[in-house]
């Protein structure tokens, strides 16, 4: 019996944390795939992007497979609530509001709101300057909801999208005057593409946390705090360990994790 029972247990000794992650239920994912250079498809239509790459080193950390969910960016916490996927890593903001009815984990980054125009445009005072003006912003992201409260009230037009990608065709078509939106995803998205030629970042940062909020986190249901935590906890394994630089440094040519 000694024998059997030592036999057994060093089977069990030979198993490696990623055999018995096999084991372990998926970390289904909910993820817009349609926000570069966060997300993006590639020619092949395999998911790309900082998002994804992130949440395969965080999905390794934590020893689970990651199952990704594409979801329109409005409909991701809607779906996260009826447990059609386990979390949202999507450059969903923390904020006041969205904590109502989501957990998050700690931020994985953070970047300031900004403003897209034809190059040469002025912008001091984008109450006064935009009077009058269309500006465009993806459908219930921080910055529609920082439109609706803020500039709207101030005479500008707000024109809302499914996804950022239809805001910046409608600003080259000419049928925007502006887009507000992430300054990374408008930089790298937009500017620096065919697309985004003639076009400039314009006017202040917005970086107000009741709107732009306290940086990108993972969101989970609400009250599933050991996975938040557990996210949470990887997201700064990854940070110690160098994993999240070497995914940061392929995207990017600063620290976009922020203070």
């Amino acid at each position: 019996m000694k024998k059997i029972a030592l036999l057994g247990a060093l089977a069990l000794s030979m198993l490696s944390p990623l055999t018995m992650a096999e084991d372990a239920k998926p970390l289904r994912i909910g993820i817009e795939a349609a926000y570069p250079p966060f997300a993006f498809k590639t020619a092949d239509g395999a998911i790309s992007g900082f998002d994804y790459d992130i949440g395969i080193a965080l999905c390794e950390e934590m020893k689970v497979e990651c199952k990704w969910i594409e979801q329109e960016f409005d409909g991701l916490i809607p779906a996260l609530k009826v447990r059609k996927f386990d979390a949202v890593l999507s450059s969903m903001s923390i904020t006041e509001d969205r904590l109502k009815s989501v957990d998050f984990s700690g931020k994985y980054y953070q970047t300031p709101g900004k403003l897209a125009m034809k190059a040469g445009t002025v912008i001091n005072d984008p109450l006064v300057d935009l009077k009058g003006k269309k500006v465009g912003v993806q459908r219930a992201s921080t910055y529609d909801r920082y439109a609706t409260d803020i500039f709207a009230p101030a005479g500008v037009e707000i024109v809302r999208y499914s996804s950022q990608n239809e805001a910046f065709l409608d600003l080259t078509s000419g049928r925007l005057d502006a887009t507000f939106a992430d300054v990374v995803n408008i930089d790298d998205g937009f500017i620096k593409t065919d697309a985004g030629k003639g076009f400039a970042l314009v006017g202040p940062d917005f970086a107000d946390e009741k709107y732009i909020g306290m940086g990108a986190g993972i969101a989970v249901r609400k009250g599933d705090k050991a996975l938040a935590d557990k996210i949470s906890a990887a997201i700064l394994a990854i940070r110690a360990n160098g994993k999240y630089k070497e995914v940061q440094d392929k995207y990017f040519d600063f620290n976009v994790y922020g203070d």
